[in-house]
């Protein structure tokens, strides 16, 4: 199939000197940006990489970023991305679970990531010796081959390894330039952290489309005057991987107004954005703003709702399937729910994921035959709620106990047993509440010997496993957890007392 490395590469053929990409080095064109994944996917498969080789790759902002999981899908491989600035112990659980065979990185970088559990050494962008690799020519891509490797939050404490094809990747890019209309004008900031999914869009879409990638430090990007300030300097057009969270963090800015001058297009998603609208914030974007819903494991995207001028602030519309994707709302029967009514969401069509790596049983469980769809139709359970209004899906929360924290979707189970590993901890439950500004955020509800351990220790041991976005705002110590009468810990009373004693 031709995917959209292929049509970087055309884009390089019909204007080399068209400028691709932007770092606060200068300018990389379309014509380097190709010859270095050129260069680097002959690289990739002289150290072995073929088709299902799962390639982890840990590099700093910049057009490596940009080229090295490029280079790793023309090798007919597969990349994990692992974002440098991670804990040491999280990147090794990615790499562990998500089956990573071999590690491009840098020479500065390689020290710090030698512990990562990849076998041999690791292969070095920035290696003098390295020279001009010779071997086999590409091995040719086919739809269902494995595209990249991405992570949920697990409840058993070690992440979940996801694993996307590329039919999947490629109708999701394709659909993002076709339907939000990217093309050769469009400048777009990149604003996603590396490693997570959502990188991949804002990062490959505007190529895909031959338009500008604007890539700047990521400490940049979260202060504001830096950011609008950027906006301004490289002129960017589009915003594609944006939260609700941020944007805002942006409304609450004094000079709010002028940040987003110019961008005609911002696309959320990750969290519910009815908070962001409800505050009124749908002004501060002057051009047009689309929520997207969709998991991980069916491809980042399922659905897309355009907002209006005057938006609905009631209901929490996510909207209508992309290209190429469908959505069924079923009841516990597996049966359609009527128009109006409450049903779990289902998800089937070209983004649906081919399950979760090493882990048939919660495969089984998630990704489920399709009881209206052909033969060999799967659907991917979400444990989403909703109906079907007049614009399309309304989110109504979930069916089990996972949220999303600043566009991360996020299991407390995981945090649960980060905390459980402490000397000192007995016992805990993670809850979650929202601030005043719709925030959803953890309370960690704690038991033990813990007079002399104060919060900091505590953050400090949930760091060195887990990122920020699973860090608890709020500890609460009790000197027991409450029960249900069955003796089960009691969720329900604690996420009502808000961590308060």
């Amino acid at each position: 199939m031709r995917t959209f490395v292929d049509d970087i590469a055309g884009h390089a053929l019909r204007d080399p000197g068209r400028i691709a990409v932007t770092t606060p080095s200068g300018d990389v064109t379309y014509g380097e940006v190709a010859a270095r994944i050129e260069e680097l996917s002959a690289l990739l498969r002289a150290r072995g990489a073929r088709p299902e080789t799962v390639c982890a790759v840990a590099v700093e902002r910049g057009v490596d970023a940009v080229a090295a999981p490029a280079a790793v899908l023309r090798a007919g491989a597969a990349f994990l991305g692992l974002d440098p600035e991670q804990p040491p112990a999280r990147l090794a659980a990615l790499a562990r679970s998500g089956g990573a065979e071999l590690l491009v990185t840098t020479r500065a970088l390689a020290g710090r990531l030698g512990g990562l559990p990849v076998p041999g050494p690791p292969v070095l962008l920035d290696d003098p010796d390295a020279g001009p690799a010779a071997g086999t020519p590409p091995a040719p891509v086919g739809e269902r081959s494995l595209a990249y490797v991405s992570h949920t939050s697990g409840s058993t404490g070690e992440p979940s390894a996801v694993l996307v094809e590329h039919r999947g990747m490629d109708n999701y890019l394709r659909f993002v330039v076709r339907d939000y209309g990217l093309g050769p004008g469009t400048v777009a900031l990149q604003t996603a952290p590396l490693g997570y999914d959502a990188s991949l869009r804002d990062t490959f879409a505007p190529l895909l489309a031959g338009g500008r990638l604007v890539v700047l430090p990521r400490s940049a990007l979260l202060r504001p005057q830096e950011f609008g300030a950027a906006v301004r300097r490289y002129g960017v057009t589009a915003l594609l991987s944006t939260t609700p969270s941020f944007l805002s963090f942006l409304a609450g800015q004094p000079d709010a107004a002028g940040l987003l001058d110019g961008v005609r297009l911002v696309v959320s998603s990750g969290e519910s954005l009815r908070p962001f609208l409800a505050a009124g914030g749908r002004s501060l974007v002057r051009g047009a703003l689309v929520n997207q819903y969709g998991p991980t494991e069916c491809t980042m995207t399922s659905t897309r709702h355009t907002v209006p001028a005057v938006p609905d602030t009631v209901a929490d519309v996510v909207g209508t399937p992309i290209d190429g994707v469908l959505v069924r709302l079923l009841d516990a029967g597996m049966r359609p729910v009527d128009d109006g009514a409450v049903g779990e969401v289902f998800i089937g069509g070209a983004g649906v994921a081919r399950g979760y790596r090493g882990q048939p049983a919660r495969t089984a469980e998630r990704f489920v035959p399709d009881p209206l769809g052909p033969p060999g139709a799967r659907l991917y359970r979400t444990g989403d709620l909703a109906v079907r209004g007049p614009d399309g899906l309304e989110f109504h929360g979930r069916a089990d106990r996972q949220v999303k924290i600043r566009g991360y979707r996020v299991d407390p189970a995981e945090v649960e047993g980060v905390l459980l590993a402490h000397p000192g901890v007995t016992g805990a439950v993670v809850t979650s509440d929202t601030d005043a500004q719709g925030r959803v955020f953890l309370v960690a509800h704690v038991t033990g010997d813990l007079a002399g351990v104060p919060d900091g220790a505590l953050r400090a041991h949930l760091a060195a496993v887990l990122p920020p976005h699973l860090m608890p705002r709020r500890f609460a110590r009790l000197d027991e957890l409450p029960t249900t009468r069955g003796g089960k810990a009691d969720r329900r009373a604690l996420a009502q007392s808000g961590g308060r004693p």
